[in-house]
């Protein structure tokens, strides 16, 4: 069942969204040579408290920990511990929240040091692929005008979309219908209406867009172990375009 919400309800969702992106920005600052990703997890589940929230990703379907923290390769939901940040690292963070009932997510890639062009070129490419969708979520536009911008973004400027991981729509729970791939499937799929609230991330790859899950049973990474973005935004649907719910 895809859920339609409310003004009311998305005004609440981005007075959450608001807090989660301030929390994000403030953990990606320390995302710096020398720390653990244990550390950038007791930064965000501490912020998260503070602003009167709750972290909505620790115990959801046994993930032990508030914060995402990937790395590298890993593409998504990688658990942070004792693992410390090196020089050239690219650090993907991913954050959930619940306020007031209402779940928000948002995920940023973080860059440590100077690596190469085409690292850099991954990552704003990445982020290009989110914004560049975010103008497909209005009424009447399909699900499937979502991946294909993003498809298309993503390949033309030499990179791969992960196929087997999606974005979903969120609200009361995490994780909701309906899912909202990454590339073009045949059909234009459902149709979007105002009230719909989705959760878009592309990832992307420079190698190959095979996935294998660590030996951990939670996080994903590339098969052929190319370097991994990932970025994402809680979006409302709207008349004339996406309303971000996640930015201060």
């Amino acid at each position: 069942m895809i859920r339609i919400y409310s003004k009311k309800e998305i005004e609440i969702m981005k007075k959450g969204g608001k807090i989660l992106a301030k929390i994000l920005k403030k953990v990606a600052q320390e995302v710096k040579v020398g720390n653990t990703t244990n550390y950038l997890n007791k930064i965000a589940e501490d912020l998260v408290f503070k602003y009167g929230a709750k972290p909505s990703f620790k115990g959801y379907m046994g993930f032990p920990k508030s914060l995402c923290v990937s790395i590298n390769e890993q593409i998504v939901h990688g658990v942070p511990g004792n693992r410390i940040i090196k020089d050239k690292d690219i650090v993907g963070l991913d954050l959930g929240i619940r306020y007031k009932g209402y779940c928000t997510d948002m995920a940023l890639t973080v860059i440590v040091g100077n690596p190469d062009k085409k690292v850099k070129k991954l990552v704003g490419i990445t982020q290009e692929a989110l914004e560049m969708s975010i103008e497909q979520l209005k009424q009447g536009n399909y699900l499937r005008d979502i991946g294909a911008v993003i498809q298309k973004h993503v390949e033309k400027n030499g990179f791969n979309v992960v196929r087997e991981l999606v974005g979903h729509g969120v609200g009361k729970n995490v994780h909701e219908d309906p899912q909202v791939l990454n590339y073009a499937e045949g059909g234009k799929g459902i149709e979007l209406k105002q009230g719909m609230v989705l959760a878009i991330e592309p990832m992307v790859v420079m190698g190959d867009w095979l996935v294998e899950k660590d030996k951990d049973g939670f996080c994903y990474k590339t098969r052929d172990n190319s370097l991994s973005a990932h970025f994402e935004h809680t979006i409302a649907v709207g008349k004339d375009g996406g309303i971000i719910l996640t930015k201060n």
